[in-house]
């Protein structure tokens, strides 16, 4: 009982934490984001108005290295069947980003590392096991989309490779290029879309994508002080009524807070690879901290 309170502990310490660490903001950070939020309240005709140069000026500056997709730590139950300790679980994700160049490369393009670590945990039962850690390296090519000299939004032109780092017959993989693309149709709200097509373990998961889909639409809601963020992603299988559907919900209690109250409910399959072919309804509540100013899946 000690070793899994001890367990817990540690766990909680790290994803809290540690991208608290990473989200710690030097002068020049802190100097940055001031100018993000002058720039912000600039609106024509519903739209921010920040164009190509302070655009690329801003994203040269923003540190190198920091916080990519949300950071989380959340537990909950399901709610398609019995709740006991065999259902009911823990989730976590760490993510993190290195920008490798500035826009010094064709058409004003960033590359960029990333890294994502989606781990689920059944924390409540004997000797608290972990059924699955999903691992999503990727390399990145991003270009600022500017119209009429304003930032309209971000193009993302990625390779990645996901895998649950297991063998025999729990191996999991598959690699993919994707293309995505966010819109900032004002302050408060964005959109982002995302299409991917790739080569899926023909032996561990031959069928993935026939679960998994080929892209996903998300939607996202921030408020003016940033203390509410809604999402809704919906993630179409073959058919565009089967869908793969994640909610979001994130409120900072304190203007001054770096962490967000989080609630998160997917319901759908593939929510992680090693039983991508099970269907899942599943709550879960927890902290969360989020990348600066923007949602990105």
């Amino acid at each position: 009982m000690k070793e899994k309170v001890r367990g817990i502990y540690i766990l909680l310490c790290f994803c809290v934490f540690t991208p608290l660490v990473l989200q710690a903001q030097t002068d020049e950070e802190k100097r940055i984001l001031q100018e993000r939020e002058e720039i912000s309240k600039q609106k024509k005709g519903g739209s921010v108005v920040v164009d190509e140069k302070t655009a690329l000026e801003l994203f040269d500056n923003t540190p190198s290295f920091g916080i990519f997709r949300d950071n989380y730590f959340v537990t909950g139950v399901p709610t398609n069947r019995k709740i006991d300790k065999h259902s009911a679980d823990a989730k976590f994700q760490i993510s993190i980003r290195q920008r490798l160049t500035k826009s010094i490369l064709p058409f004003k393009t960033f590359l960029y590392l990333t890294y994502t670590q989606r781990s689920f945990w059944d924390i409540y039962g004997k000797s608290s096991p972990f059924l699955d850690n999903n691992f999503n390296p990727g390399l990145s090519l991003s270009k600022a989309l500017i119209y009429r000299n304003q930032l309209m939004g971000i193009a993302v032109l990625s390779f990645e490779h996901e895998s649950n780092g297991r063998d025999s017959l729990a191996s999991r993989s598959w690699n993919y290029i994707s293309l995505s693309g966010s819109w900032f149709i004002d302050y408060r709200f964005s959109a982002q879309m995302k299409l991917w097509a790739g080569w899926v373990d023909k032996e561990g998961n031959p069928d993935l994508l026939k679960y998994k889909g080929y892209g996903f639409m998300a939607f996202n809601y921030q408020s003016a002080d940033e203390r509410l963020w809604c999402s809704a992603v919906i993630n179409p299988r073959r058919k565009f009524i089967n869908m793969n559907t994640t909610l979001e919900i994130n409120f900072k209690p304190s203007p001054k807070a770096n962490e967000y109250f989080f609630l998160q409910y997917y319901n759908g399959y593939a929510e992680n690879l090693l039983e991508y072919d099970r269907y899942v309804s599943m709550v879960r509540v927890g902290i969360c901290i989020k990348p600066v100013l923007r949602n990105y899946y």
